[in-house]
């Protein structure tokens, strides 16, 4: 039985890792388009700095990556414990993101009045759609202010995304889920809390957790995955098209080569997998046409940590879009792990464009640092240049989510029952980050594998 995986991202690597480790005698393959695997998961260390291009790490509240690293024989870095600390840009200033519900009503974080709103969630009445915008859904729920303040950047944080046309069911499934169950989404964390004393389980409905990396950053992961797959991996073959044959697949590739695989799993972006697949199936090439990709630019800059007057022990910062900058917000990637940066220096991490204001991230080199830089010395108090600019563009970055995601996935899986040995994974479709890539690999390797001896 021949497995192929088009695409060497974790995805597509980590897929590949898990039905080795089911049958290990299985013939596999894994064709990567570019002269390398990783996809966006790139780390690069220069001038005493590691940056990561994309991801800075994976949270501990799902255990398949920890595992998978085991696993590996790696050593996962824990964060800094000051990385638990989150901060909001409000009225041009940084404010801590309260932790719990004490803090949260004491704090001044929020208005008294929408303080107040948020308690009223108890008697507001439960939706009947089934999906709704994340604005839609937080404005409904907890009000203008805590969409405002906490849901919008957090949508900005996590998926580059616009709010007014997120999918609350597809994103944040959870929350959703709670609405549904008890009604109220403080009753169902009252009850959550309930169930998590009896089983020692923490009770969260949004990210929680640790953040953990890798001493020499997330590329690590991808290294230990690309030396255990060896020769089954195939770099800079870019596949062009998919022909369906009796009982098997036929790819072909740019170079003019053509292989037959019994099993084709799909392991790359939508928009482009749209384009390879439209000739054999229209049907699945236009689901996957409405999977968008806003660009994405990440601005890392290194500067003497005396040259900043913000206190640099947290996280980073989210900035609202009531705010009006020009920047989705930065990270402390130095205060959030060890030797990102060398001793004196800070290394800082800024997000420019997605859905919010994507030709932002199109802007040339020098523009697009210098808004940066602008922007990061108003905030951060910063009074010099800085000692180290490095610069990673993803015109095609973090795939949206929008209402009604969960009905093109209904549809993808109806139309796939037509092409047995047919499957697709990847952050298009169940969640974007390095746990969801993972655990739902793991989830599709058990499919394969049963698919396989029916």
């Amino acid at each position: 039985m021949r497995i192929t995986i088009i695409g060497g991202g974790i995805s597509g690597l980590s897929l590949a890792f898990a039905l080795l480790q089911k049958r290990h005698n299985i013939e596999l393959r894994v064709f990567e388009g570019e002269g390398e695997v990783g996809g966006k998961i790139r780390t690069v260390k220069t001038e005493g700095f590691l940056c990561e291009a994309s991801v800075n790490g994976f949270l501990n509240n799902r255990p398949e990556t920890l595992t998978l690293a085991s696993k590996l024989s790696l050593n996962p870095l824990k964060s800094n414990d000051n990385a638990r600390k989150r901060l909001i840009l409000s009225n041009n200033k940084l404010q801590l993101i309260p932790d719990n519900p004490k803090s949260f009503f004491t704090s001044g974080f929020l208005s008294i009045s929408g303080r107040l709103r948020v308690l009223l969630e108890l008697l507001m009445p439960k939706g009947s759609a089934d999906d709704e915008s994340l604005e839609s859904f937080g404005i409904r729920r907890v009000g203008r202010e805590f969409f405002e303040k906490l849901l919008d950047p957090l949508a900005s944080g996590i998926y580059a995304g616009d709010p007014s046309k997120m999918s609350i069911r597809s994103c944040f499934g959870k929350v959703f889920d709670i609405e549904k169950k008890y009604g109220s989404l403080i009753r169902g964390f009252i009850a959550m809390s309930k169930e998590a004393k009896k089983t020692g389980k923490r009770a969260s409905a949004g990210p929680s957790g640790v953040l953990y990396s890798f001493a020499e950053g997330m590329i690590s992961l991808i290294s230990a995955l690309k030396n255990n797959l060896g020769e089954r991996i195939i770099t800079g073959k870019q596949l062009i098209s998919v022909e369906k044959r009796p009982n098997l697949y036929e790819l072909f590739f740019q170079d003019g080569t053509v292989y037959e695989s019994d099993i084709v799993i799909f392991a790359i972006p939508a928009n482009n997998l749209a384009t390879i697949i439209s000739n054999m199936d229209k049907t699945i090439a236009k689901i996957l046409e409405t999977i968008t990709y806003p660009p994405v630019t990440v601005v890392a800059t290194g500067l003497a940590k005396n040259k900043i007057g913000q206190d640099m022990n947290s996280f980073g910062f989210l900035i609202p879009s009531t705010e009006n900058r020009n920047t989705l917000g930065t990270l402390f990637d130095s205060s959030i792990f060890s030797n990102r940066a060398p001793s004196g220096k800070v290394l800082l991490r800024t997000f420019v464009g997605g859905a919010r204001k994507p030709e932002l991230a199109m802007l040339d080199d020098d523009k697009i640092v210098n808004m940066v830089m602008k922007e990061l010395s108003d905030i951060l108090k910063i009074t010099s240049d800085p000692d180290f600019v490095r610069i990673f563009r993803w015109p095609k970055a973090i795939p949206q989510y929008l209402i009604g995601h969960h009905r093109k996935l209904q549809q993808l899986d109806e139309q796939l029952q037509n092409h047995k040995g047919l499957y697709l994974t990847g952050n298009a479709y169940r969640g974007v980050s390095v746990n969801d890539c993972i655990a739902n690999n793991l989830l599709l390797a058990e499919k394969v594998v049963m698919d396989m001896v029916l």
